[in-house]
């Protein structure tokens, strides 16, 4: 199984449990390794045979910067979802960081996910 990534993508979005976090848009930063077979792609050199990341990228934006959720892990596991079903994903590793959440935490917080088979 190959890899293909989309790393430190920025959204604002609505998210949180605290009343104060349901009146702003707060940036997330979602990492995303996607799990693709590249040879057919690459034996013809083929763009209609690659996992299309602009492409999987503009929904991620588009979809998260229209939810409200109060966890990061329903919007983690509804991303998932979305993802394998709409681009046929087979595995995926998310990684989605709320930075500021913890002052003390330098590099945010946040959860991770692994889903499908690899």
């Amino acid at each position: 199984m190959d890899i293909v990534f989309i790393e430190g993508l920025e959204v604002d979005t609505v998210i949180g449990a605290y009343d104060w976090e349901r009146t702003i848009r707060q940036c997330l930063r979602l990492d995303l390794y996607l799990g693709w077979d590249n040879r057919p792609a690459a034996a013809g050199d083929d763009l209609n045979e690659a996992l299309d990341y602009a492409a999987v990228a503009a929904r991620v934006q588009a979809y998260v910067g229209e939810s409200q959720f109060i966890l990061v892990e329903t919007l983690a596991e509804r991303l998932a979802e979305l993802l394998m079903a709409e681009f046929q994903i087979p595995w995926l590793r998310l990684k989605l960081t709320k930075p500021g959440a913890v002052p003390a935490a330098a590099g945010g917080v946040g959860v991770e996910i692994e889903r499908g088979c690899r």
